[in-house]
């Protein structure tokens, strides 16, 4: 399994269990998140703490449901652990774009909401 939902009281946790996020995955994501928003969850967290690397098709898949997100008056956090953030981040300048978080709970907290009740890794 690629994605695994989460919820936590308002809040969908999506965790992505791929160690590259590449073209190969990004509109299988695309359509999970879009289909968690189409649900009524607005407010979206996007675990990428195992990714090692995100390409740019999986990035704007990103950006497309941020945008629809947003549309709906939600958000959308990431959560990435490296110390330094993927190139593609920088020369892209995503970095600016997302909210991103070092850890599932400050992300989660960000919204408001409380820490998750289960852990998947």
């Amino acid at each position: 399994m690629d994605f695994k939902l989460e919820i936590t009281g308002d809040i969908a946790v999506v965790h992505v269990f791929l160690n590259r996020a590449t073209l190969a995955k990004a509109i299988l994501f695309k359509d999970f998140v879009t289909n968690v928003i189409t649900q009524g969850t607005i407010k979206i967290v996007v675990d990428l703490g195992i990714c090692e690397y995100v390409d740019s098709t999986f990035l704007g898949a990103m950006v497309a449901v941020l945008k629809k997100a947003n549309s709906l008056g939600g958000d959308l956090r990431l959560v990435y652990n490296k110390e330094m953030p993927s190139l593609v981040f920088v020369l892209t300048r995503m970095d600016k774009v997302f909210k991103v978080f070092t850890n599932l709970d400050d992300a989660v907290e960000s919204f408001g909401g409380s820490k998750p009740s289960l852990n998947w890794k």
